[in-house]
């Protein structure tokens, strides 16, 4: 296959690192069917779970969290709508958990987890777990700041953040409430965490959060989700919105907030994928500057404010869209020649 891509510029495949799945391409909180193909029009490649939170009837008890965990991951491992990488089956831990739990998971394949799901009355008891999880090899999120539209999530302070250490601490910006300033300075300072910032949180507490992570050099660990579908909403854009909202308002290029989203995002989640180089997979997004905007090249109007026009999606090698259903019309389309 030859792609002349007609003058587009290309950038690593998105990552979306804070999606709520349920089952399949489906759901349930927004009646949303498609969804997961349609953000791939918004040129995200990989989406990370954040916990199957509207899993329906979803079950508080350990065998039952655990067979959800199990369930998503393989679903998702044999099922990927749009070719997108699904890392499915995110372990919604809780007090009912045992040591043994983990450990037998990891060897199942699961390697996610999200506390904050209603398990734990107290926050701060969830600390053993975080630690039996990273010991057996989990990337660990945490909900971060005030309660969310699910039902038995009790808000997580900068304390509890503190205190769990988890490798994300999720949507700092809000889901749907942020962290207080003071809190937020406090967890750059003192904590290795990723920062994640959501398109469905709060946009001046992104563009704070973003000043102080440049302020004490740690750009690199900020991370983009779309904490979606969920109360706010199904955002097939969310992420490249937030990489120009981020770049436009906050000053910040946009090389640099397109790296939240890729290279930052790979790291954290220990893949490959987040940087275009030889013997990485072949995860990409061709971005031209949107037809009648302003701007003759997409990273300015990206610095601008404009959301690019995408004129092709590449996943593991292979064209899984040409000009986005979703985003803006790219000022030329990409010829894709299969001689």
């Amino acid at each position: 296959m030859t792609i002349d891509a007609q003058g587009s510029v290309a950038i690593p495949g998105l990552f979306d690192t804070h999606t709520h799945f349920a089952i399949g391409d489906f759901n349930p909180k927004q009646n949303a069917i498609g969804f997961i193909e349609s953000y791939m029009h918004g040129g995200v490649t990989s989406m990370m779970s954040a916990g199957e939170v509207h899993f329906p009837g979803r079950p508080m008890d350990r065998d039952g969290v655990k067979a959800v965990a199990v369930a998503a991951a393989r679903s998702f491992s044999l099922n990927r709508p749009g070719g997108v990488r699904i890392h499915g089956g995110s372990l919604m831990t809780g007090p009912y958990m045992e040591e043994s739990d983990y450990a037998e998971l990891a060897a199942m394949g699961i390697w996610l987890m999200k506390v904050g799901f209603g398990g734990f009355s107290v926050p701060k008891d969830a600390v053993p777990h975080v630690r039996w999880a990273q010991e057996a090899g989990f990337l660990v999120m945490s909900h971060s700041g005030g309660a969310s539209s699910v039902p038995g999530i009790a808000p997580i302070t900068v304390d509890d953040l503190l205190a769990m250490a988890p490798d994300i601490a999720g949507h700092i910006n809000g889901g749907t409430t942020s962290l207080p300033d003071a809190d937020v300075e406090q967890l750059v300072r003192e904590s290795s965490a990723a920062l994640q910032l959501v398109q469905a949180g709060n946009l001046s507490a992104s563009l704070k959060i973003q000043r102080l992570a440049a302020e004490h050099d740690c750009l690199e660990r900020i991370i983009l989700g779309s904490d979606t579908p969920s109360g706010t909403g199904v955002m097939p854009m969310a992420i490249i919105k937030t990489i120009a909202e981020l770049s436009s308002i906050g000053g910040v290029a946009p090389t640099d907030v397109i790296a939240y989203a890729t290279g930052n995002a790979g790291r954290v989640l220990r893949r490959d994928e987040g940087v275009l180089e030889e013997q990485r997979p072949a995860d990409l997004v061709l971005i031209q500057e949107p037809t009648g905007g302003s701007q003759d090249h997409p990273l300015k109007s990206i610095a601008r404010g404009d959301i690019p026009g995408i004129s092709g999606v590449v996943i593991d090698g292979q064209i899984r869209a040409q000009r986005s259903r979703n985003s803006p019309a790219p000022a030329r389309e990409i010829i894709v020649s299969t001689r």
